[in-house]
């Protein structure tokens, strides 16, 4: 699961108020090339919640993203390519996904996050 997947999804458990963002809980991460394409993270910037994705990234051991970002900031080839590396390069292959308010664990199994309810959480 990349942390660009990671940043689009919230527990949606039954009476949950507060289901984003969820926090990771990584046993196995790898880190797949991608091919480095500035335009595609610029397009992608506004749509990411940025302070949940440098959460993310600092969960998988990633230090190097600032707090804020300002228009400048994305003409910055070095920013561009940290950010790419951890939106696009970084995958949880195992671990969980945690809900801030309820604490319930989605599993991630082979890159793969399970967001499946059970039926008491529908």
């Amino acid at each position: 699961m990349r942390l660009l997947t990671h940043n689009m999804l919230a527990s949606n458990v039954k009476g949950v108020k507060n289901g984003y963002p969820l926090r990771i809980e990584a046993t196995t991460v790898e880190t797949k090339t991608a091919d480095f394409n500035p335009e595609f993270l610029k397009r992608m910037f506004p749509k990411l919640e940025w302070k949940a994705f440098c959460e993310a990234s600092a969960a998988l051991g990633e230090k190097g993203l600032p707090a804020q970002v300002s228009p400048e900031t994305l003409e910055d080839e070095e920013f561009l390519k940290a950010f790419h590396h951890s939106l696009l390069e970084l995958h949880v292959e195992e671990g969980a996904l945690i809900c801030p308010e309820t604490g319930r664990k989605f599993p991630v199994n082979k890159g793969i996050p399970n967001m499946l309810l059970n039926e008491d959480e529908c």
